[in-house]
């Protein structure tokens, strides 16, 4: 447990410095403008017509009728206006993310691997378990399982406790399953990797849910006013780019762990040589 827990924190403070290296800066470029143009062209042409949208639908809800008249009741009409920024923001949160992790999945990872690889582990046999398009399905499919159990769990968030436990946890077990398996798929052999997943799923998991908690960090600024809540097309863009810049040093942060224990796993599994007073005699008997 000593070991793994240093092997954790070795393999952070590796990623951080590797995030300031001028190759890994320039890979963080290609998701950053692709994601981050995106969310910016998408939110200039669709937001107005989305709010407008969600507006007309919230307007028409008798429910919600009778909430606009208690917020004017209590002095906040102003919260009507901005209710439909709220939700929509809401929704596409979990997208954005998806986004960013897959952006950076599928244009960084496997150069961060070799860079990785190259400067570590120069002698780490590449036994290729994996294809680029079996990592696209493993990335879609773990995609796909996260945000259903977001939709499944969020009756569950209005208990106070398990909204600050289910998001994180659903976001690290996503964040776990896609990086590790990047960081596995060129340098392990398929049964390699399910061991090693294996062995370390709960320290895995670990290391993505406090990605996880780290992704909170471009949520906040949305919580600075209602001036960026109404900014929101502009400030998508920058909320991608934070989500990028995470998941890069996440990516890094998997990559120093998972190959550092394929390699640990290699060396106890390799055959131990004869010591040369055993050799002797095996030599003069031939």
């Amino acid at each position: 447990m000593r070991n793994t827990v240093q092997a954790v924190l070795d393999a952070f403070w590796r990623a951080a410095w590797y995030c300031l290296h001028p190759r890994v800066i320039v890979l963080s470029l290609l998701p950053v403008l692709l994601s981050g143009g995106l969310a910016f062209v998408l939110g200039h042409l669709f937001w107005a017509d989305a709010i407008d949208a969600l507006g007309g639908w919230l307007e028409s809800s008798v429910t919600v009728t009778v909430l606009w008249g208690w917020l004017e009741a209590v002095g906040l009409p102003r919260l009507k206006a901005v209710l439909p920024h709220v939700i929509l923001l809401l929704v596409l949160t979990p997208a954005v993310v998806v986004v960013a992790l897959a952006s950076v999945s599928f244009l960084m990872a496997p150069a961060l691997v070799r860079l990785v690889a190259r400067k570590r582990f120069p002698h780490l046999q590449t036994l290729h378990g994996a294809d680029w398009w079996h990592s696209i399905l493993w990335t879609g499919w773990s995609a796909v399982l996260a945000l259903a159990a977001l939709v499944l769990s969020l009756p569950m968030w209005m208990i106070p406790p398990l909204l600050l436990v289910l998001p994180p946890l659903i976001w690290g077990w996503l964040t776990y399953r896609v990086l590790a398996f990047d960081a596995l798929a060129q340098h392990a052999s398929a049964d390699e990797r399910r061991a090693l997943m294996a062995a370390y799923r709960f320290t895995l998991l670990a290391m993505g849910i406090s990605v996880g908690l780290m992704g909170a960090g471009p949520s906040l600024i949305w919580s600075t006013g209602l001036m960026t809540i109404a900014m929101a097309p502009v400030l998508l863009p920058v909320s991608m780019w934070l989500y990028v810049m995470v998941f890069s040093f996440a990516s890094l942060w998997f990559i120093h762990f998972c190959l550092a224990a394929l390699h640990t796993m290699r060396q106890r599994a390799a055959p131990t040589p004869l010591s040369s007073d055993l050799e002797l005699p095996l030599t003069a008997n031939s």
